[in-house]
């Protein structure tokens, strides 16, 4: 796994803090350039620190996963230690459910506009 710093890591933190997003507004949050974050979020997308979601397959629209969070968390540590991808990994192994939120448990977004809150199983709640 070979991160971009600032811009990976700039990329999760505007994905956990805003929730579901696309490339214009990630570019916005981060500054960075839209061919930079079109760059970069397939590469994410690959090691699985984000899925890209629907609802159609060109939507644009990702969201962070767990190990995206795990990624996010232990970033102090990328270029420190041998193996970050074991690392957060084992990080995410180790945290209990019922202290991680999963992204069916956070509200959905786009643009920061809450569009529905589901519960672990998908259903759709108040």
């Amino acid at each position: 796994m070979r991160l971009r710093r600032p811009t990976d890591f700039l990329l999760l933190e505007a994905l956990a803090e805003r929730g579901r997003n696309v490339a214009p507004n990630l570019t916005h949050h981060t500054g960075k350039s839209r061919k930079n974050i079109n760059t970069r979020l397939p590469v994410l997308d690959d090691y699985g620190l984000v899925d890209k979601v629907g609802p159609a397959e060109s939507s644009g629209l990702y969201e962070l996963t767990e190990l995206g969070e795990a990624a996010l968390a232990h970033r102090d540590s990328y270029g420190q230690v041998d193996d970050f991808e074991a690392l957060i990994e084992g990080a995410e192994a180790d945290a209990a459910p019922s202290q991680k939120p999963t992204p069916a448990d956070r509200a959905r977004t786009d643009g920061g506009n809450c569009l529905a809150r589901t519960d672990a199983d998908g259903a759709e709640s108040d």
